[in-house]
């Protein structure tokens, strides 16, 4: 019983070749999605805190211009 060819072994690195290359790409681009997320989500969070922030204030107005009971 013989092992696997040489040709058999070459058709394998191939496509192992391949789905390397397909896998960095893929990493690179989920990476890329991913800073992009994490960018996106800081700059929301700045804007609710932003957005509290200013309810915030608008409470404290209106209780000061609130009639004391």
């Amino acid at each position: 019983m013989s092992g696997p060819s040489i040709a058999e072994l070459e058709d394998k690195i191939d496509r192992l070749v391949e789905a390397s290359t397909r896998l960095k790409a893929e990493n690179e681009m989920l990476r890329e999605r991913e800073a992009s997320l994490a960018r996106e989500r800081s700059q929301l969070l700045e804007k609710n805190e932003r957005a509290r922030t200013k309810i915030e204030n608008m409470i404290t107005r209106l209780k000061a211009l609130a009639p004391e009971s």
